[in-house]
């Protein structure tokens, strides 16, 4: 018996100061919507993004050390368009195809965190 429903949210690191690159990042670039964060954890920095039942968490944390392996994996409507947004955008798109049948890249937020894209 399982008791997972599913996976609500992927927590990524980020500087503090860093959630205006952030926006323009997830907002703007990938085409999530911020989230309000509680007032409680507003304080501590960092912003919250959606985009379907999608969740990506960006939290202050000092010292800060992007994740270079550790990544979320998302799922796509269109992983070329993306891809060609995200290169518009000035970001490195690494194609990889290392897994059959899987058309996917990785490429970095704007704090070095890595992110992978992968077609539905």
């Amino acid at each position: 018996m399982s008791f997972i429903a599913g996976l609500h949210h992927v927590q990524v690191s980020c500087p503090a100061g860093s959630e205006d690159r952030l926006r323009g990042f997830y907002v703007d670039v990938l085409g999530m919507q911020e989230l309000a964060k509680p007032a409680a954890l507003a304080a501590r920095g960092g912003a919250w993004f959606r985009a379907g039942t999608c969740e990506i968490h960006c939290g202050v944390e000092v010292p800060f050390a992007p994740a270079r392996k550790a990544h979320p994996g998302i799922a796509v409507t269109d992983v070329d368009a993306l891809a060609e947004r995200v290169a518009a955008a000035g970001a490195e798109v690494r194609w990889d195809d290392n897994l059959p049948g899987v058309r996917r890249f990785h490429t970095d937020d704007p704090v070095g965190n890595r992110l992978e894209f992968q077609q539905a």
